[in-house]
């Protein structure tokens, strides 16, 4: 993309209303506009980060089995009604009366929806387990939205539901969805840490939220610091492994790890104190074991070997897939502005051109941008005719990982100025040899 063909309407001042990092940046850099309190129109920069973020959450549920679909948003409130779950949301739920008179919501959750959808079609225990998931917007009516997509009232959200036979089978959904959970976080260049949490509305005894450690996190966690050194990386899991996803959950979990909610005092104090952290921290997703609440509520039975009728067990999970976003700048930004994480970057590289005009110049960066894009790849291609600092100043302020800097002096040497993001450090290299590099980073086979 050549930026002067782009929709980036960024922000010299910082609006009055943000009053985080990831809300003052968002803003700045273009990403998204206020259409109401809590409410957000996602702008082309935003867009492309929250649509790499989705699909890196819809590859990661997929390699694990999960299979998607798609519910509407306003849902029929006589099946909430139906579970005894009408109230308990209490104002945080916008309901709607249609011109029928009939009663509607605007969905915070789903669980009604997909028991549901599954009583109407599954009725064998030879159909499970199964596992259906959708990405949707949801809608909770904070009372004091705040910190931008962090706690807006509108918001994007995975949201799972597992069906199993016994508690076992559905213990084992249950990390499986830790499992995947931890490897789509790392993907996306976050450390996500489970923690025992509270259930709150959605029920049941069994739940971990996963929270990356931010100064604005709204969670305070208590935590071993040996949890920050676990890293999931590439190992390759089994997912239908009982034994392999048991014993990622005790890695991860056998640790001291939670929120206020849940913490316990005389459990952390028998970890050892030079390793005992008190932080802040960000939730970014939740999983839950509920066993039969909805299914005993809603007659969501199938029929076990003997023939017998018996509830199904269930659990759901949630990814905040817009909430990630602002989590992502939280945890890697500078003072100059976002540090994208290669896995969920708008544009795989920038390329400045110091002397827009330039026939030399011109020429070297279209055939930058011609051969990175034939490779795959997308760069964002800065051919205004802006003096050279405010070139920089934007690169920084959207933060994509690298930038090529193209100018005459450069050119006469044969090289260009490949620069990192994250660590300032640059390298002037033969305009092949710095396609040859980013290629490399993002996997990318080169002639």
């Amino acid at each position: 993309m050549r930026l002067s063909r782009y929709f980036l309407p960024v922000l010299k001042e910082t609006p009055a209303e943000a009053q985080i990092v990831s809300h003052r940046l968002m803003l700045r850099a273009g990403m998204i506009k206020q259409a109401s309190a809590g409410i957000y129109s996602w702008l082309p920069l935003g867009y492309k980060v929250l649509r790499n973020i989705e699909q890196i959450v819809h590859e990661e549920q997929v390699r694990a089995g999960h299979i998607p679909m798609l519910m509407p948003t306003l849902q029929s409130a006589d099946l909430w009604r139906e579970s005894g779950r009408y109230d308990d949301y209490g104002q945080e739920m916008l309901r709607i009366t249609d011109r029928h008179g009939r009663d509607m919501l605007y969905g915070p959750t789903n669980e009604e929806l997909i028991t549901d959808i599954f009583r109407s079609h599954v009725g064998s225990y030879k159909d499970l387990p199964l596992t259906l998931y959708h990405i949707q917007w949801k809608f909770r009516d904070e009372i004091r939205p705040r910190f931008g997509v962090m706690r807006g009232r509108e918001f994007l959200m995975k949201d799972g539901y597992n069906f199993d036979l016994t508690k076992e089978d559905a213990l084992h959904a249950y990390n499986r969805h830790l499992v995947s959970y931890l490897r789509t976080y790392e993907r996306m260049g976050l450390q996500a840490i489970p923690m025992r949490a509270d259930s709150g509305p959605i029920g049941g005894d069994d739940t971990h939220e996963f929270l990356v450690l931010a100064e604005t996190g709204e969670s305070e966690v208590f935590y071993d610091s040996e949890i920050t050194d676990l890293k999931f990386g590439d190992r390759a899991i089994d997912y239908d492994s009982v034994e392999q996803c048991q014993a990622v959950l005790e890695e991860f979990t056998s640790r001291y790890a939670r929120t206020d909610e849940t913490h316990d005092v005389a459990e952390f104090a028998k970890v050892p104190e030079e390793r005992r952290r008190t932080a802040r921290g960000i939730e970014v997703g939740q999983i839950f074991y509920f066993g039969t609440k909805y299914s005993d509520a809603m007659g969501a039975t199938v029929a076990d070997a003997e023939g017998n009728k018996v509830p199904v067990h269930m659990g759901s999970h949630g990814i905040g897939v817009s909430r990630l976003l602002g989590a992502i700048i939280e945890a890697s930004h500078d003072d100059n502005g976002i540090i994208w994480p290669e896995g969920v970057t708008p544009f795989h590289c920038g390329i400045v051109n110091l002397k827009q005009g330039d026939n030399e110049a011109d020429a070297a960066c279209d055939a930058l941008y011609a051969s990175l894009t034939a490779l795959g790849l997308e760069p964002l291609y800065d051919d205004r005719s802006e003096r050279a600092g405010a070139k920089f100043a934007t690169m920084d302020l959207i933060g994509l990982p690298w930038r090529i800097t193209v100018g005459p002096r450069g050119l006469k040497n044969g090289v260009v100025e490949l620069t990192s993001r994250r660590t300032g450090e640059s390298e002037e290299l033969p305009p092949e040899q710095a396609i040859a590099r980013i290629a490399t980073i993002y996997g990318k086979a080169t002639a």
